[in-house]
């Protein structure tokens, strides 16, 4: 519901549990009011007022503007820095006016001089207690205007507490790890200058006051940015008590040639608020995923169990050796097979290749489609991967076409992987990528496309374009991905597409609007993974995240696994399979088809849920984590046991979201307890060893 106190000029946007209030302040700025528990009366909602004044500089406030210009005296981060025709370097905004429609409150903003406007819009997801904040900076005049910064926009929260920043941080094979510390009295950027959202960092954070939430319980503000280029999130605590959280496309190396009579339209940034503890926060953001953002298309479907061979066959393969291996996938109950890296052009290693979208005919004398039929054959849908935005030098593209690449014409293109970056702000490349992707599409029967991308940019040069555009390149590459796919998708409705980065080095809430699912990390030890999946969790659903069983011995850590750890790991997200299966004992295979059996029987449960971390891997020796289906008569949880020592036995695990005074059946126990029963005492663990795990599944019965 949104509100206007008319008296008093505030804005109060309220959601099922939550208020989000802003006011027109006495500078004639859009100020922040109120964030936090929903309120009982309008009049609870405090004006919008001046914060304080600095003294010794004259004409100085500190003010909780929404959406800041850099003009007067104001020092903490803009959100708007404008360059206008006549060289003022500064966007002095006021109010203009508001509108509202049933879940979306419009603010417009102008210059006090220059013919540049913002939209300001706050989206309610009032179930979720979420708001998507955008901004549109429209340039009204018959010149352009330079922007060189703008971001969609500032949140606070309450003041004068100490608060608790949660964020998610890594590297290669190591990825989404949550970690926090306590804010310190300073600024603190969270960022990506990769042209990529980065492996490093994830456009994500969570704030507690004081550092007392929980899983279960305390007050969490939460954000998140929909940008799969260059981004940032600064957050500033001050003397004066204001913490402010500012997040958009990163202004480094940014500029915006805003041409007469056009628009920028900013990144959404989701805002959240949960009063109860880290895990409803992230259900929250998973339901706007599930219900909200993922595309329509496949939404509600069920992602399949897929097999990728390239860890069986790296570049070495045939049709031959991918039927084998497709006949094993299938006996086990693989619904989805995938043909990884080097089926296409001159690609016997990663050296040569990239660019060239042919099928290899050496690999495939008989066309792709000869394997294609036999894979539907034996009842599995196929699979193919993609490296669209990368070029091999040794290829017949680059050969053609050198200047498609990001560089400086003075200076070494730097190789990484032995590849280039394509320059997506180009219209041709563009148009290239779509070509080839919707040729191949259309002339083979693929349901499935790994869309990867392996390296981040260097030499980001776009020497043709206007001296005024280069710097557009950042912004323009992520939005050229998002054109392409949309496109791909409404041609072809039936192919889910999976975001892939060198692992997860592309996952944030934009990519998902186009993408169906994300490959999680390159890293699929499946001990590792439960830190890496635990982090995911915190900012993204289960059925986006795919998940691999690997080798009993993963060449990573050369850590020796069980294949039901490696499975159960595994089947925590969306399944899928990544050994050679050729090198698989009959006891294996049968095992192995049992637990997918069993993955395909609580997969709804797992992938359209709630999910509750009820042990982190991060504390304890044992993990576990589970999942209740939205009408909560299923669950299942999954526990992992690292290691037990000194005889110790362990405690019973309390679960978490079932209903009080249902009762419920537990897998291996023989009377049913009522759900409350589950959540105060718990239910036994029969681990033992080191890295055992288990699933046990739970059904409501009266």
């Amino acid at each position: 519901m949104i509100r206007f106190d008319e008296q008093r000029s505030i804005w109060v946007m309220e959601t099922n549990t939550a208020a989000y209030a802003i006011g027109l302040c006495e500078t004639g700025t859009v100020n922040h009011v109120y964030f936090g528990e929903k309120l009982p009366f309008l009049s609870d909602y405090p004006c919008a007022e001046i914060e304080a004044k600095y003294p010794y500089t004259l004409g100085s406030e500190l003010s909780a503007e929404e959406f800041m210009g850099w003009s007067k005296a104001k020092y903490t981060e803009p959100c708007l820095k404008a360059t206008f025709a006549d060289q003022v370097r500064d966007a002095v905004l006021e109010y203009r006016s508001w509108s509202v429609t049933a879940d979306t409150l419009t603010i417009v903003l102008k210059d006090q001089h220059y013919p540049l406007s913002v939209q300001l819009s706050y989206k309610l997801y009032e179930d979720l207690d979420i708001i998507e904040r955008t901004a549109v900076i429209v340039n009204e005049a018959e010149y352009s205007i330079t922007l060189e910064a703008v971001l969609s926009g500032s949140t606070f929260v309450p003041k004068n507490r100490n608060y608790r920043l949660g964020y998610l941080t890594g590297k290669w094979v190591g990825e989404t790890q949550f970690d926090q510390m306590m804010l310190p009295t300073t600024k603190v950027v969270l960022e990506s200058r990769r042209g990529t959202t980065s492996h490093f960092a994830n456009p994500f954070y969570t704030l507690d006051p004081d550092g007392l939430a929980t899983e279960m319980s305390g007050e969490v503000y939460f954000g998140a940015l929909a940008f799969s280029g260059n981004w940032k999130i600064t957050l500033e605590r001050d003397h004066f008590g204001l913490l402010k959280v500012s997040a958009g496309v990163n202004d480094f190396d940014f500029c915006w040639d805003l041409k007469p009579q056009s628009s920028f339209v900013t990144p959404s940034f989701y805002i959240g608020y949960s009063n109860a503890g880290f895990g409803e926060a992230s259900r929250k953001l998973h339901q706007l995923q599930l219900e909200h953002l993922l595309p329509a298309p496949a939404r509600s479907e069920l992602r399949k169990v897929l097999y990728n061979s390239w860890d069986a066959t790296y570049f070495d393969f045939n049709e031959e050796l991918q039927s084998k291996l497709a006949k094993e996938a299938a006996s086990i109950g693989v619904e989805l097979f995938v043909i990884d890296d080097g089926w296409f052009g001159k690609r016997m290693n990663d050296k040569a290749g990239l660019g060239d979208w042919y099928v290899n005919s050496d690999k495939f004398p008989r066309g792709l489609n000869s394997l294609i039929e036999k894979v539907n054959a034996l009842g599995m849908d196929f699979g193919l991967w993609v490296e669209p935005e990368m070029v091999n030098p040794d290829s017949d593209l680059y050969r053609a076409h050198p200047e498609w690449v990001y560089h400086f014409p003075t200076r070494q293109r730097t190789e990484i992987r032995n590849q280039l970056v394509l320059n997506l702000a180009r219209e041709d490349v563009r148009h290239y990528i779509y070509s080839f992707m919707d040729e191949l599409l259309s002339k083979h029967p693929i349901t499935f496309i790994k869309w990867d991308m392996n390296r981040n940019f260097s030499e980001p040069g776009y020497p043709e374009a206007p001296v005024s555009e280069q710097r557009e390149i950042w912004v323009r590459h992520a939005l050229g991905v998002y054109e392409i796919v949309k496109r791909l998708k409404e041609r072809h409705p039936d192919v889910l597409f999976q975001s892939c980065s060198g692992g997860g080095g592309r996952v944030d809430l934009g990519i998902i609007q186009y993408f169906d699912q994300v490959w999680t990390s390159d890293n699929t030890d499946a001990y590792d993974r439960l830190r890496i999946q635990e982090g995911f969790s915190f900012a993204y659903c289960a059925k986006i995240m795919e998940a691999w069983v690997s080798d009993e011995v993963h060449p990573l850590n050369q850590r020796k696994l069980s294949l039901k750890y490696r499975f159960h790991s595994a089947m925590m997200g969306n399944l899928g399979i990544g050994v050679n299966l050729t090198k698989w004992s009959d006891s294996e295979r049968a095992e192995a088809r049992e637990l997918i059996e069993l993955y395909k029987r609580i997969r709804p449960t797992v992938q359209h849920g709630d999910q509750y971390r009820l042990l982190s891997p991060r504390d304890n020796e044992v993990s576990a984590t589970m999942y209740v289906n939205r009408s909560k008569n299923e669950a299942v949880v999954f526990a992992f046991l690292r290691s037990n020592s000194y005889g110790n036995t362990l405690p019973k695990l309390r679960l978490a979201g079932l209903e009080d005074h249902a009762l419920y059946s537990v897998e291996g126990e023989m009377q049913a307890v009522s759900g409350k029963a589950l959540k105060q005492i718990g239910i036994k663990l029969n681990l033992v060893g080191d890295y055992d795990s288990t699933v046990i599944r739970i059904c409501k019965v009266g």
